[in-house]
């Protein structure tokens, strides 16, 4: 019996395209082909998720691609006091948002500074503030707000203090005041 060789894998290639979530794909191939009844070849081709952020061209891809990173609206009363104190304070506003998919992760936050991501739920619609610092002011928006996204457009989000409670949602509309009660209420980084 004469085993199948292959060769180590080749190096991951960049992602199929650029400015989406798609696939990077790496390759191997066979030294020595199996015979006499040998097991036959491992696969020859792996893929994995992969995004890229900027074009062939080297220019930036639209925002809606970047996942929004989120925290508690409650971090906003200090930051907007910090802000005030600097005299920094920059108009900001609010995108609300429906809550389509959540990893249990969210679920599973013991630390006192995660429990607010117990309040996520699918179905559930959302109010993220975008205010100063998190407020780019070349182009007056937070990374992952979902500016320029199509309409029905599956986003993604990640809760910062718990890489493992993210999600995704779809863009409902944007505002200038936020209202959504507090347990609903979250906040750009």
């Amino acid at each position: 019996v004469i085993p199948c060789v292959v060769s180590q894998w080749s190096a991951w290639s960049g992602c199929a395209e650029p400015c989406k979530t798609t696939y990077r794909v790496r390759t191997r191939h066979v030294i020595q082909e199996p015979r006499n009844g040998a097991e036959a070849c491992p696969a020859l081709e792996e893929r994995a998720g992969c995004v890229e952020y900027w074009t062939r061209q080297g220019t930036e891809c639209k925002q809606s691609l970047i996942p929004a990173l989120i925290t508690t609206g409650g971090f906003g009363k200090a930051r907007k006091k910090r802000a005030a104190a600097d005299g920094k304070e920059r108009a900001g506003y609010c995108v609300e948002f429906q809550l389509v998919a959540i990893t249990p992760g969210c679920l599973h936050s013991h630390h006192s500074y995660t429990h607010w991501m117990r309040y996520l739920r699918e179905g559930h619609t959302v109010c993220v503030e975008c205010q100063h610092p998190a407020l780019d002011s070349r182009n007056q928006h937070c990374s992952g707000d979902g500016t320029g996204s199509r309409k029905n457009q599956l986003l993604h989000w990640q809760a910062v203090g718990n890489p493992r409670c993210k999600g995704s949602w779809r863009r409902i509309r944007q505002l200038d005041t936020c209202s959504c009660p507090s347990v609903h209420s979250f906040l750009f980084i």
